[in-house]
């Protein structure tokens, strides 16, 4: 079956136009432009209109093969996310940030993962149901890989609106988000291993076998990619080159480790990092990406997702969802950050600081959705939490700064002298040129 090459070239001029449209929108209303740019997908689509007896589908109705074409596309804007994310993280930070910062980061995924994983099951009934199905145990599972990501974007912008961001407590929540992002990108590959219906020790094996490569490659990757920097600084070609990395890294995860393609494209990120053209090469990607890549990528996510099995249910459900997402980082990371010798208010501010998520938590969703949600038929097998994590999104993108600023209220404003917060942050704090 053929596609209409110009059909293609009219949905890609309605998305780019209602992403940025709504991410603005969004923006202008304090919440993440990611948030905006799936609600335009949901908006343009047949997700909502088709549910209506108004005869209208949404300006965006693709057949089944313009829909792989959109997909395509949608894979290409998330690899370069989590790529560009990956050159964001700062190996030296990784290096330096100490045990305090470790096991917030363990907890921060531990607790979230788990208490997601349990709310999963109650709603598909019961924790003896779902753990004796091992479809409904990996879309429970799934369910709480979601709950693990951690946005720093809006942390960092609140924090330095503080004054907070070069202190002991600003860099312990950058620090943990960074560590927390890598233990929850491995969960989530290590969760899509077992869906795909792997060994646990094959799939553990596989996934040390990924990282030994991983290091392995990067080691000889950064001798050259010092080099070609110190020859040809800020040249378009090392980002090329960079590029080409990532995507054959994603490749590599995938198809010979199977491991998510988004893990492969991280570590390509995380060993091209700290060098000294690696935020020029960082720049190049996000310009490319949020032109067109990314936010095709959000509005596919609005535009693929299918409300007839919505339930009243499913709203308690997402409404448990958020409340465990927010609560479970709290808890876990807030403890955590006690028992390693933090004040009460520290704790719980370090807590509060990093329930925010964004743009990973939707990577995490769309990675693994088809392949864990939905049997060979295409029949859903037992929670979709598309919903559930769009309000988590928005829930948390508008708590963390005010609970932020009510812990540290009374504290006193310190000056902000080596951190530049704008390294940090990430599309969804709207941090990107308009």
């Amino acid at each position: 079956m053929e596609f209409d090459v110009l059909k293609i070239v009219f949905y890609l001029a309605v998305i780019l136009f209602s992403t940025k449209a709504f991410g603005m929108l969004t923006r202008k209303l304090g919440l993440p432009q990611v948030a905006g740019m799936v609600i335009a997908g949901l908006l343009i689509g047949p997700a909502i209109f088709s549910r209506l007896p108004i005869g209208f589908n949404g300006l965006i109705n693709p057949t089944e093969i313009e829909m792989d074409v959109l997909k395509t596309f949608s894979q290409i804007g998330v690899i370069l996310i989590l790529f560009s994310s990956g050159l964001e993280t700062d190996l030296k930070d990784l290096k330096t940030s100490g045990f305090a910062s470790s096991m917030i980061a363990l907890a921060g995924v531990i607790l979230p993962l788990g208490a997601g994983t349990l709310i999963a099951a109650l709603f598909m009934g019961g924790i003896p149901a779902t753990f004796s199905d091992n479809g409904k145990l990996m879309n429970a599972l799934f369910v709480g890989a979601i709950l693990t990501a951690t946005s720093v974007g809006i942390t960092v912008e609140t924090l330095r609106e503080l004054g907070k961001l070069n202190t002991k407590l600003g860099t312990t929540i950058l620090s943990a988000a960074i560590i927390d992002d890598v233990i929850g990108i491995i969960a989530l590959s290590i969760i899509t291993s077992l869906g795909g219906g792997s060994n646990p020790v094959v799939t553990l094996l596989k996934a040390a076998a990924f990282f030994v490569f991983s290091i392995g490659l990067g080691i000889v990757l950064r001798i050259i990619f010092k080099w070609i920097s110190k020859k040809y600084p800020h040249k378009r070609r090392t980002s090329i080159f960079a590029l080409s990395v990532a995507f054959l890294y994603a490749y590599c995860a995938e198809e010979f480790f199977g491991i998510a393609a988004i893990t492969g494209a991280y570590m390509a990120g995380v060993m091209l990092s700290g060098l000294s053209d690696t935020k020029f090469v960082d720049k190049k990607i996000l310009v490319n990406g949020y032109m067109i890549f990314s936010p095709i990528f959000f509005a596919f996510i609005g535009i693929s997702a299918d409300f007839s099995n919505f339930k009243p249910s499913d709203l308690w459900f997402a409404l448990a969802f958020v409340f465990a997402g927010i609560m479970a980082k709290i808890i876990g990371c807030g403890t955590v950050a006690k028992l390693v010798k933090f004040n009460m208010n520290d704790s719980v501010s370090i807590g509060c600081g990093m329930i925010a998520r964004g743009e990973v938590a939707l990577a995490v969703y769309s990675t693994a959705a088809w392949m864990i949600l939905f049997d060979k038929q295409g029949h859903l097998q037992g929670i979709d939490p598309l919903f559930a994590t769009i309000l988590l999104i928005i829930t948390t993108s508008v708590l963390c700064p005010v609970l932020l600023k009510v812990m540290l209220k009374d504290s006193k404003v310190e000056p902000d002298l080596n951190v530049n917060a704008g390294d940090y942050v990430s599309v969804e704090a709207g941090a990107k040129p308009e």
